[in-house]
């Protein structure tokens, strides 16, 4: 199975981008694993939230097949711990889905369509981290789950 990251927006802090470089190097020595980038709109003074939401959700949306499992970031998703993500992991991969796909959305959350779309929500944390943040730290998740099913060091108990 192969694993997809979209997000909506590059990521801007050159650091947070080098240690997600890394992450995702080291994570396709896994898995097949893409990181997929929607650019941010442009001329977003005139819209709305709900209209920013729309617009990206719509972008999002051209993104997926009809086979994804698509699982949203979202702060009221499922919490998992480390060794929990592993093991939803492990059984998403023994499913029928060709791609298991994250999203990060923008700032404003996600749409309407995107949320009936969605098979599932994860939430990292109940703190509140800025989008920048949230991408490193779950590719190190992803990352983490990976070692933690290949009963590497990485992770300690």
């Amino acid at each position: 199975m192969k694993t997809t990251l979209i997000l909506v927006g590059k990521t801007t802090n050159a650091h947070i981008t080098a240690l997600i470089d890394d992450y995702v190097s080291r994570l396709r020595h896994y898995t097949s694993f893409e990181l997929l980038v929607i650019p941010e709109l442009k001329n977003t003074k005139n819209l709305s939230e709900q209209q920013q939401k729309q617009a990206e959700g719509d972008l999002i949306l051209r993104q997926l097949q009809p086979s994804d499992h698509v699982v949203l970031l979202d702060e009221h998703g499922k919490q998992f711990r480390s060794i929990e993500l592993a093991a939803w992991m492990e059984r998403k991969q023994g499913a029928a889905s060709r791609r298991l796909v994250f999203i990060i959305g923008g700032p404003y959350g996600f749409s309407p369509d995107v949320y009936a779309r969605a098979d599932e929500k994860l939430s990292l944390s109940p703190l509140t981290f800025s989008h920048q943040m949230v991408r490193l730290i779950f590719v190190e998740q992803l990352y983490r789950a990976h070692t933690i099913l290949k009963g590497e060091p990485y992770h300690h108990e």
